[in-house]
This record gives structure tokens, sequence and C-alpha cells, in this order.
């Protein structure tokens, strides 16, 4: 039987045309082209990251769920639904504007097989002075106001435009409205869905030339009209404390401050994911260690047991509740 230890991934990188190359700054191999993701932990048909270290060195997270996901991953740590690890952990670089764009809920009817809904959340790591992001309809809109505005090309009319700091958090439930926009990089724990309903994109060309394709129908069908909008700061209250800055049904999302080393423990029932947001340090267990970088994204396997991070960093933890 393979002892578990905690993985770390060489993300996916994803070209779009909204990308930049500020993802160079975490020392990732960078193709060529706008790349605006890179999918650090990620068991997906459109990307799934490979093992960095260890004996399993070189495998897909899915090789490694099918050898040990029920083990590794925890009571918890499958997808009910696809089989499939249940998170996709992401690092977005936002050069240009993202499409205004919504996300269906795990009960919409036209998901593509296969497909879980997706309910997301962003943790600021970087914003220019000035960046804003456009977070869910203003007060007062219902379907027929809304598509109106669509119909009369105003729908920036309809939206919050929000301004963004690093360390702001915001959690985006199925069906809320938004787009990340120009000098923002951000962190992003979602379900493990690439489903993306697009409402508008500026009549911008795609990067084969063309305008990508707009999805107006099923976009009016998941949109919560009645969502509220909240962002959270994310100032902990201290070194080597937890602050919760995310809930859902689908995750939980802690932030910490690490100074010196705070001793930690897995839980039975779920992996936990990590994600090096600044600083440097190491993650400690059983006689052994792992450097920890900024844009390092690690899974700690459920059946890990003690453990330790030490440093001086910042880092955002993921688990399933």
């Amino acid at each position: 039987m393979m002892k578990p230890y905690p993985l770390l991934f060489v993300p996916v990188m994803q070209e779009k045309v909204w990308g930049g190359r500020s993802l160079a700054r975490f020392g990732f191999d960078m193709p060529d082209g706008p790349i605006g993701e890179a999918w650090l932990i990620a068991d997906h048909p459109h990307g799934t990251s490979t093992v960095k270290n260890g004996p399993l060195a070189g495998l897909g997270l899915d090789e490694v769920r099918e050898r040990y996901g029920r083990e590794w991953f925890g009571k918890k740590g499958l997808s009910q639904r696809t089989g499939r690890f249940p998170l996709l952990l992401k690092i977005l670089d936002c050069e240009d504007d993202l499409s205004v764009q919504v996300h269906p809920g795990d009960d919409y009817e036209r998901l593509a097989p296969g497909e879980l809904g997706k309910t997301e959340m962003w943790y600021v790591l970087d914003a220019k002075p000035g960046a804003t992001i456009l977070y869910d309809l203003k007060p007062g809109f219902d379907r027929e106001s809304f598509s109106r505005l669509i119909q009369e090309d105003r729908i920036m009319e309809g939206l919050q435009e929000v301004p963004v700091q690093p360390g702001d958090a915001f959690y985006i439930p199925a069906g809320t409205v938004h787009a990340l926009r120009a000098g923002v990089l951000v962190v992003e724990v979602q379900q493990n869905s690439d489903t993306t309903y697009r409402l508008y994109d500026y009549n911008r060309p795609g990067l084969d030339g063309k305008p990508r394709a707009l999805h107006i129908e099923d976009s009016l069908n998941v949109i919560r009209y009645d969502a509220q909008a909240s962002k959270q700061t994310t100032e902990v209250p201290g070194p080597n404390q937890w602050l919760r800055i995310a809930e859902s049904p689908y995750f939980l999302v802690d932030k910490a401050e690490i100074r010196g080393r705070l001793a930690l423990a897995t839980d039975p029932d779920s992996f936990q994911l990590l994600v090096v947001c600044e600083g440097a340090g190491e993650l400690r267990w059983d006689g052994e260690s792992l450097a920890l970088t900024p844009g390092a994204g690690i899974l700690v396997p459920a059946n890990l047991g003690e453990y330790a991070l030490e440093g001086e960093l910042t880092v955002l933890r993921s688990s399933l509740p």
C-alpha cells in the first residue's frame, strides 16, 4: 500500500483571449500566448494536473483518483455525480476583462453530460490601482427587465461594479452574474466544472479571430434574480489562526498567515487543498518536508495525519464541508 504524502502539482496552463503573462511570477512553465488560467489542481476532461513530487510524480490527478481516491481523498472526496475529484483550484490572470457570465447549478437540466454546476469563490492576490469586478445585478431586476437591457445592448447598466484590492474575497454561488476585469489576479476555488454561459463579451474577437458564442437563453434561465452580493475582507485575527473566508455546500475556504510553525492534522472525511499566496516556507510530515513557494497547489491526503506548516507565508486551505 502506497504511503500517503502531500502532492504538489504541475498546473495546466489555459490560453484565454483576456489572459496575459503575469502567471510567470510563480515560476510556472509558460507556453506562448495570453495565458489566463493556471489549473493548479484539476481532474477534468478539459485539463488534468500532474503530480510533481514523490513516488507518484508524472501521474495525473485522474490516475491518482483511480488508484487511491477513496483512501487519500476521504469519505466525501469523490463527486457523487461524476465520480471525479469534486473541486478545481485555479489562479487567474486578467490582462483584459472577462466576459459577463453566469454559471448554472447542479440541477439545471441543460448541463452537459458529466458536468457539475459551478459555485465558486475568488481571493484577490493582486489588483492594479482602480481595478474592479462586476458582481451581481443591481437591485430590482427580474428576467423580463434584464432581458430588455440585453436586447438593447445596455447590459452594463444593470450590473454592480465593485472596487477590489488584494485580500478581498468574493463568494459566487451558481446563478450570480459576474466578471473579473482587467488588472486583477485571483485564486479561484470552485466545483469541478467548466460550464460558463456568456451574456456579453464586449464585441471582441476570440483567439480564432471570430466572436465568441453567447448563451443568452441559458443565462436567463439560471440567473438568481434575488441574489445578494457580499464582499469580505480577509484580515486574519492573528498569526497562525485560520479565518473562514468562504462557506458553501461544496467547499470551505480558510486563510492563515503562518509565522513560525503551525501544527495541523487531516480529517478522514476530506482532503485539504493548500495554495500559497505569498511568502515561503515548508510543509513537514513524518520526518519529510516539501518546499512552499507562491503559486504552489498542494493536495494533502485525508489519511496523512499530522503535519505542520513552517515559515513566513500566507496560505488558503480548502476542504469539503
